[in-house]
C-alpha cells in the first residue's frame, strides 16, 4: 500500500508542474493516462498540442496525430498538414 500512494503523490505532483504551466486539468489528466503516467511524454504531448492548435489545427486531428506518430514534431506537422 505504501508503494501505491507514493505513485499517486508522485502523479498529483507531475499533474501539478504541468498545470502550473497553463495546461487545462482535463488535458492533463487525460495526457498522463495516455502516457502511462511519464510526466516527460505527457509534457511533451501537451507542449505540441497547444502549438499545433495555436496553428489552427483540430484538436481530435492533433490527439490521434500525436499518438501515431510519438510526439514526433516534424512527422505530425506532416501529418496534419497532408490531412
Amino acid at each position: 500500500p505504501g508503494c501505491l500512494l507514493l505513485q499517486f503523490l508522485s502523479y498529483l505532483a507531475a499533474c501539478d508542474r504541468l498545470l502550473k504551466q497553463g495546461y487545462e486539468e482535463g488535458q492533463v489528466e487525460e495526457a498522463m493516462e495516455m502516457f502511462q503516467y511519464s510526466e516527460k511524454k505527457a509534457a511533451e504531448f501537451l507542449h505540441l498540442l497547444a502549438q499545433f492548435n495555436d496553428m489552427g489545427f483540430q484538436q481530435n486531428e492533433i490527439k490521434e496525430v500525436l499518438l501515431l506518430c510519438g510526439n514526433q514534431r516534424e512527422k505530425a506537422l506532416e501529418e496534419l498538414v497532408m490531412k
